[in-house]
């Protein structure tokens, strides 16, 4: 199907006006024909620069990127694109790429396995701490850290070079060895210069010892003083059970003082009233046991000794003596403790043994003291309740019969008896501060002997402890105990003690104890009654835990209704404490 006429035409015309203007060039411009060449043999190189010069460029490249293309215009083209043609790429046929990671390897122990592989459980120790599980999901994220009043952020952990110019401990040593059973956590020490101790298995196990010497101006206590310088060696021990459950502990004290003076053996033309060697010993020591059955019912006793001889001054010591005779008081204690609730009942029964050295004279002779040997049997409860936090009322009650081994003494008096006490009080503890324990009672003992009147009188005891501050330690005692006497006619000594102490701390490593004792003895039957007072002061140095140095000076008087038996004697000691 041909074209319209009138389209046609205008094609033509078209035609014919653009070929005009081409002929009349070609007529006026009569030169050779020639092909279109390019300045640069870099034809059919797709590079940038290729048509024109690199320096000419908008963008122009770096000075590596031009002296790479214009620095090398004598390289043929051919050799320069063989250079700048990227080697071609290795073949992927039948080749798998490798990423040098093997398929969930970063799950390792946890996390998600593409694999569902049986994930490898960690292995602890015996005895090591397991982590604890995460609570799962749902858990609330950790709270964000609060900043202080002041804002500034809460202080970070130290950074490890701050343990790290530390000397390094072993492991064992820190307590951070798998499986390794934790060490044991020691208890609180509120005294920095006290003695540590060691432990022996599941005991804390405490030794000292204080060498003193000084000088005492009367230590026979006579009326007419005759002083002489003396050393003495005191051994403490003490042993402590870490228990859950039971307890035991033994505490031994004693010492020796050696005077290096002797007394005469006449003074005035009769037999001294003091023995010619005055040395003495001195032991206290008991051991405490507790069996819990349980949580309410425990069962308790003790064993104990009590070494020592009359004190200087008393009636009891016979004149002509060439050294002090010797006693010695041991015995046992075995009860049970009940509880119920807040009431507490306690009952015990005791046995206990006195016996004396024989008495050895000037003249070479010796004196039986069998007539002084007795046994005591007893029984001792207590009830007690708490009415409320560190106030605890009790009453206790006590009997028991003395048995002597020769019915008639030495002055034909029949000496065995029987006698107990009855008292009440409290124990309290006001937040520490204010701790102890007070009691009033009445005691009596009747003797087989019908010349022998009866032994009564009022008893105190107790014992308070007040921390006025956290240097400063007032501490308050008072006791009341029955005696034996070997006096014809006396049925016994009624001892009263009130002892004032206070401690005070000027350093941690200074302390000062000021002492005051006041005491009343009792003979009755003998109309005889003395008072004691004793003024006493230490200073204490302590290097370190191991050494101390003590200052003690000491002023002691006796006053009595006997005309000649009152005394004085001032004591200056100085000596060291050794202890661990």
């Amino acid at each position: 199907m041909g074209s319209p006429p009138g389209r046609g035409r205008s094609k033509r015309a078209h035609l014919v006006r653009a070929a005009l203007p081409c002929l009349a060039l070609i007529a006026l411009k009569a030169a050779p024909a020639a092909a279109q060449t390019m300045t640069t043999p870099d034809l059919f190189n797709p590079n940038r620069g290729g048509f024109v010069a690199q320096q000419n460029l908008p963008t122009r490249k770096t000075t590596t990127d031009t002296a790479s293309t214009i620095d090398q215009p004598s390289v043929p083209g051919s050799e320069l694109n063989k250079l700048k043609e990227p080697p071609p790429a290795p073949t992927r046929i039948g080749q798998l790429p490798s990423y040098d990671l093997k398929p969930a390897s970063g799950a390792a122990a946890s996390g998600y396995d593409s694999l569902n592989r049986k994930r490898t459980q960690p292995k602890y120790y015996p005895g090591q701490a397991r982590p604890k599980r995460s609570p799962g999901p749902g858990t609330p994220p950790p709270p964000t850290p609060v900043r202080s009043s002041t804002g500034q952020p809460p202080p970070i952990a130290p950074p490890p070079s701050v343990n790290a110019a530390k000397t390094p401990v072993p492991p064992a040593m820190a307590g951070n060895v798998p499986g390794q059973p934790p060490r044991r956590r020691l208890k609180p020490d509120d005294d920095p210069f006290g003695a540590v101790g060691d432990y022996a298995g599941s005991f804390l196990l405490k030794g000292a010892v204080e060498l003193s010497t000084g000088y005492d101006t009367n230590p026979a206590r006579l009326n007419k003083p005759i002083g002489s310088p003396f050393y003495m060696i005191a051994p403490e021990f003490l042993a402590v059970s870490d228990w859950e459950r039971h307890a035991l502990v033994a505490d031994l004290r004693g010492s020796f003082t050696g005077y290096t003076n002797t007394l005469p053996a006449t003074i005035d033309g009769a037999a001294s009233p003091a023995p010619v060697d005055i040395d003495r010993p001195d032991f206290t020591g008991h051991i405490d046991g507790r069996l819990d059955v349980d949580r309410d019912l425990k069962l308790t006793s003790q064993l104990r000794l009590r070494l020592a001889t009359d004190n200087p001054g008393s009636p009891n010591i016979q004149a002509g003596l060439a050294r002090y005779p010797v006693y010695a008081t041991f015995g046992t204690t075995v009860g049970v403790d009940q509880t119920f609730n807040r009431l507490q009942l306690s009952a015990g029964g005791t046995v206990d043994r006195t016996a004396y050295t024989d008495s050895k004279l000037t003249d070479g002779s010796t004196s039986s003291n069998d007539d002084r040997n007795y046994n005591q049997y007893g029984g001792v409860g207590r009830v007690s309740y708490d009415l409320k936090p560190g106030l605890k009322p009790f009453v206790e009650v006590e009997g028991d019969t003395r048995v002597h081994d020769q019915p008639a003494d030495r002055n034909g008096y029949f000496r065995d008896s029987n006698g107990g006490y009855a008292k009440v009080g409290t124990s309290f503890e006001f937040s520490r501060i204010l701790i102890g324990e007070l009691s009033i009672g009445y005691t009596a003992r009747n003797y087989v002997d019908p010349r022998l009147s009866q032994l009564k009188g009022l008893l105190t005891t107790g014992s308070l402890v007040w921390n006025a501050s956290g240097l400063t330690t007032v501490k308050f005692i008072t006791d009341t105990q029955i005696s034996e006497t070997a006096v014809p006619g006396g049925s016994g000594v009624l001892v009263r003690t009130y002892t004032a102490e206070v401690d005070h701390d000027f350093r941690r490593w200074l302390t000062a104890i000021g002492k005051f004792t006041y005491g009343t003895l009792d003979y009755q039957g003998l109309n005889r009654n003395d008072k004691t007072y004793s003024m006493q002061g230490d200073l204490i140095y302590k290097l370190n835990r191991n050494l101390w140095i003590k200052g003690t000076l000491r002023h002691d008087i006796l006053q009595s209704n006997v005309v000649g038996a009152g005394s004085q004697g001032t004591v200056v000691m100085l000596g060291v404490r050794l202890q661990n």
